[in-house]
């Protein structure tokens, strides 16, 4: 009748231990790529990395052109 609660910080440890166990039992269920794979996936994403980043220079340099060249001929202002 008079049964003692565990308290906040055997719940919480608790909490903390069961939740590290499920932690630990998935990432071994976790299927690492191999070190050809992961150097192949890391270039691919370089590349991209690289061509976004050209083709975003390079829209900011059209936009850039157009507006210097076009915007004092719109608005009457010079920039």
């Amino acid at each position: 009748m008079n049964e003692k609660k565990p308290s906040i910080f055997v719940k919480i440890g608790s909490r903390l231990n069961r939740w590290f166990r499920e932690t630990k039992s998935e990432l071994k269920k976790v299927v690492w790529p191999t070190r050809k794979q992961l150097i192949n996936n890391t270039a691919i994403v370089l590349v991209a990395l690289v061509v976004v980043g050209v083709a975003i220079a390079g829209l900011d340099t059209v936009f850039t052109y157009f507006i210097h060249r076009f915007l004092p001929f719109i608005f009457g202002v010079t920039v």
